[in-house]
């Protein structure tokens, strides 16, 4: 997965831009008025999601697999964001709690296993009363049911990614004991789920 993702990541960079998801921009406004300032970023890629928090003076730390991205986001960014160099598989990546998590388009690239990991991670790093975003894609997408079959809802795609299309049954299965406020659907270029935890729910 690793190696797909280091190679294949200067297109990527091309076709994603340096414009924020549609669903970053809302997480930022919702973090505003939150008063939310430290926020963590599993799959941070490149940063073009980032930044947004950033620039509206939010302190971001990153986890990112690709020393590619991290390269291109000092690059574009400058050192102002933390970045560790490591599988969102592996979190904990320091001992500090954040009061906001914004994890897009990563979840459904992993595991059944790696996916409870990963949310009870982001969970465990909350300050109490903090909020967590995932961004995950829907079982509505073109995509769904195509590819390789690997699993319940969940198939090979472009050349070996295997993905999960999540439905609200899976998000309540999933999320439901993570403190689970809110799920939507939101389109950006593929139907996604809007994901919206509070710690101490």
């Amino acid at each position: 997965m690793k190696e797909f993702w280091e190679e294949s990541f200067i297109d990527k960079q091309e076709m994603w831009g340096f414009e924020p998801a549609p669903s970053a921009i809302i997480t930022k406004d919702f973090f505003i008025e939150k008063s939310i300032k430290e926020v963590l970023i599993p799959g941070i890629g490149y940063g073009r999601n980032a930044q947004i928090f950033k620039e509206n003076g939010m302190n971001i730390t990153g986890i990112e697999i690709s020393k590619t991205a991290i390269d291109l986001a000092k690059k574009h960014y400058g050192d102002g964001m933390t970045i560790y160099h490591g599988s969102v598989t592996n979190m904990p990546f320091d001992q500090k709690l954040y009061d906001g998590i914004f994890c897009y388009a990563l979840i459904h690239l992993l595991n059944v296993d790696e996916r409870a990991k990963l949310i009870k991670d982001c969970y465990n790093q909350l300050k109490e009363n903090g909020y967590m975003v995932f961004i995950a894609i829907s079982k509505s997408a073109q995509t769904y049911g195509k590819g390789t079959y690997v699993c319940k809802d969940t198939f090979e795609l472009f050349g070996g990614v295997k993905m999960f299309f999540y439905d609200e049954e899976s998000i309540l299965a999933e999320f439901g004991n993570a403190g689970l406020i809110k799920m939507s659907l939101i389109d950006e270029n593929y139907p996604f789920y809007y994901i919206l935890c509070k710690k101490g729910q």
